[in-house]
């Protein structure tokens, strides 16, 4: 599937994909910078999208690490699953309301978002904060790229510790939270 009908989808499911363009390399680079991955064995990916951000977590994983990334729209889960065909990444066409069903009580290291969090109502959006900060290990990581800094209160109930940063090389510039449970 070619760049055209990731962006057609892009922009027909605009409530569910919440982007009007998709991650810039500075974004997904600066996003990842504050992962460690030489220890991470367990990545989550809430949102695959065009998988711009898959892409660089799987050039920086290690071989043994296993990546779970979730993704609601089937088109978007069919270009993912044709572009990672690797036995270590594991696409889910499902919410990441669901994401400790597919953990099966093992816990994450790290958790990468690019969901659109301000689109998702308000009882499935706890749902994803709750079991994100129940998933991850207790040094693990969620890094979620958002457009709003309210978003930092709406973690503040599940996460003890979060951290912004702010990017201007992405249209639009984008927030980086860093939380810690």
């Amino acid at each position: 599937m070619g760049k055209g009908s990731l962006f057609k989808e892009l922009f027909v499911n605009i409530k569910t994909t919440g982007a009007i363009t998709f991650s810039s390399r500075p974004l997904v680079n600066k996003m990842l910078s504050f992962a460690d991955f030489k220890e991470a064995k367990i990545l989550v990916e809430l949102g695959g999208g065009d998988g711009s951000i898959t892409r660089g977590i799987v050039a920086r994983m290690d071989k043994s690490a296993e990546l779970l990334v979730f993704e609601t729209s089937r088109v978007f889960c069919d270009s993912l699953e044709r572009e990672f065909p690797q036995e270590n990444v594991k696409i889910i066409c499902d919410s990441a309301e669901h994401l400790d069903k597919y953990l099966e009580g093992r816990h994450a290291d790290l958790i990468f978002s690019s969901l659109p969090l301000s689109l998702i109502p308000k009882e499935a959006r706890n749902e994803i904060y709750r079991k994100s900060s129940q998933c991850l290990q207790p040094k693990g990581l969620l890094i979620q790229i958002c457009y709003s800094y309210l978003l930092k209160f709406q973690y503040a109930p599940f996460f003890k510790h979060i951290k912004t940063t702010f990017t201007l090389k992405n249209f639009p510039p984008t927030l980086i939270m860093i939380c810690r449970p």
